[in-house]
């Protein structure tokens, strides 16, 4: 059984946690990495309030190329989990029940990647969507507090809204 999702005030040590996650990944996953490693999601946005998960997007050349990145990994304390094979390879750790880091193989420049530092972007240079975002998370929360697929699709028309927004 999944935790509760919580929404937690910004922490100065997200940052923090997410480079020295990054400079593990970059060592394990240099032979399949096509670009960076980027720090996506709300754990990326300085002042938002978030699930206190650091989501990471590593840019890899394609998912069939990457997929012996993914034991390597697990070595590493990730678990696999067949989550949207058809536009990333997804691993958490340290369990899918308790999760303190989320790790997305995405090919990079795909469309997937290029959306999800569109919104990471905008949100980091717009506090009033940034605002908006933030009550929107709190509100799902209490609703999907024991479902998180159901939350993550309630916030999806939200990112589709603003990425768009931002493209134009």
């Amino acid at each position: 059984m999944d935790e509760l999702i919580t929404i937690e005030p910004y922490s100065a040590n997200w940052p923090v946690l997410f480079a020295a996650e990054r400079a593990l990944l970059e060592n394990v996953l240099g032979p399949w990495l096509a670009g960076p490693i980027e720090h996506v999601g709300s754990t990326a946005v300085p002042g938002l309030a978030a699930k206190p998960i650091i989501d990471m997007m590593a840019a890899v050349r394609g998912l069939e190329q990457s997929h012996g990145a993914i034991p390597a990994l697990e070595r590493l304390g990730y678990c696999y989990a067949p989550y949207r094979q058809e536009v990333m390879h997804w691993l958490c750790k340290p369990t899918p029940t308790h999760r303190t880091h989320h790790l997305h193989l995405v090919p990079y420049s795909s469309p997937l990647w290029n959306e999800r530092l569109i919104f990471r972007d905008r949100l980091r240079s717009d506090g009033r969507v940034a605002d908006e975002y933030a009550e929107l998370k709190r509100r799902l929360a209490q609703v999907h507090q024991k479902d998180r697929e159901a939350y993550t699709e309630a916030k999806s028309s939200f990112i589709n809204r603003v990425v768009r927004g931002a493209a134009q």
